[in-house]
C-alpha cells in the first residue's frame, strides 16, 4: 500500500466536501477499491469512508417501496428485504461469500457497476431509483455501459428505492471462482408490465431484454419465451464462455426465473 489521507465523515455534506479535494475517492465496503489500490491500478490521494454516515444505513418499507441506504451491506439488505421483497433478499444473500456480504455495500456495487455484478440486474429489473447527494436517477438512465454510470464527480449514492413487484425472481449461473454472474437474469412482474434485466452477458453491461418483456406481458409463463433468443454478437466471450454460450444461457436463466416467480 502507499500513503494517502483518510477521512471518515459523519454526514453526507461532510463527505461531499471531502470528495471535492483533488484525487479524493469514496470508500464503501472496499471490496473492489482496496484490491485496486494494492495493485496500484488506482492511487487516490485521499479516501473518504462512507461507513460512518448514519443516513446511508437507513432502511424503510413504506407502501410497496423498499428503500435501502447506500452504505447498507449485502447481508443487511438480504435481511431487510426478506419480508417485503424475497427475490431481492435472495439475490443479496448469494453475493460473494460471508466476508464479502458483511463488508460490501449496495451503493458501492452500483457505483462500480461491474458488468457481472448482481445488484445492477436487481435495480434495472425492478425499475429502481438511485438517490444521490444531488438528485434522483431512474435505473434506465443510470447504467451507461461497462463500469460506467450517470454519477458525476463527487456524487454519492445515498439510497436505492425499489418498487416491490407482484412477482419476481433472480437466477444466476455463477462463475465458481469469483461467484460473480457468468449470466444472471432478474425478472419482475408489475401491474404496469414485466421487466427483464440481464447481467454478466453483454459487452455493454447490464441491459433490459425488451423482446422477452413484451412476450411476458402477454403471458407470464416460460412458454411465452419459446422461439426468443438473444443476438450473440454483443455478448462477452472469454475463457469462461463463448458469446453464443452466454446468449443461450441468458435465455435459459430467463425461463427459469419466470418459472420460479410464477
Amino acid at each position: 500500500m502507499y500513503e494517502f489521507e483518510f477521512e471518515k465523515p459523519s454526514t453526507v455534506a461532510e463527505a461531499v466536501a471531502a470528495l471535492a479535494d483533488e484525487d479524493a475517492q469514496a470508500l464503501g465496503g472496499g471490496q473492489t477499491l482496496i484490491p485496486t489500490l494494492k495493485q496500484r491500478l488506482a492511487m487516490p490521494s485521499k479516501l473518504v469512508s462512507l461507513t460512518g454516515i448514519a443516513q446511508l444505513k437507513e432502511l424503510s418499507d413504506n407502501g410497496g417501496m423498499l428503500t435501502i441506504g447506500g452504505a447498507v451491506t449485502h447481508a443487511e439488505a438480504a435481511e431487510a428485504a426478506a419480508g417485503p421483497y424475497p427475490a431481492l433478499a435472495d439475490l443479496a444473500s448469494h453475493i460473494g461469500d460471508p466476508a464479502v456480504r458483511n463488508r460490501g455495500t449496495i451503493g458501492g456495487s452500483l457505483a462500480n457497476n461491474d458488468p457481472a455484478a448482481c445488484y445492477p440486474a436487481a435495480a434495472l429489473g425492478s425499475g429502481a431509483t438511485i438517490v444521490t447527494s444531488r438528485r434522483e436517477i431512474t435505473a434506465d438512465d443510470y447504467f451507461r455501459g461497462l463500469f460506467e454510470t450517470a454519477l458525476e464527480e463527487g456524487e454519492i449514492i445515498t439510497a436505492v428505492r425499489f418498487p416491490v413487484p407482484q412477482k419476481a425472481n433472480y437466477q444466476k449461473f455463477e462463475q465458481p471462482a469469483s461467484r460473480f454472474a457468468l449470466v444472471g437474469v432478474f425478472v419482475a412482474k408489475y401491474a404496469a408490465g414485466v421487466r427483464v434485466a440481464v447481467t454478466g452477458a453483454s459487452e455493454e453491461g447490464v441491459f433490459r431484454w425488451r423482446e422477452a418483456e413484451a412476450a411476458l406481458d402477454a403471458s407470464f409463463a416460460p412458454d411465452a419465451l419459446d422461439g426468443l433468443s438473444l443476438d450473440a454478437g454483443g455478448m462477452i466471450g472469454d475463457l469462461h464462455g463463448t458469446k453464443e454460450y452466454r446468449a443461450h444461457l441468458a435465455a435459459v436463466m430467463t425461463r427459469r426465473a419466470v418459472a420460479a416467480a410464477a
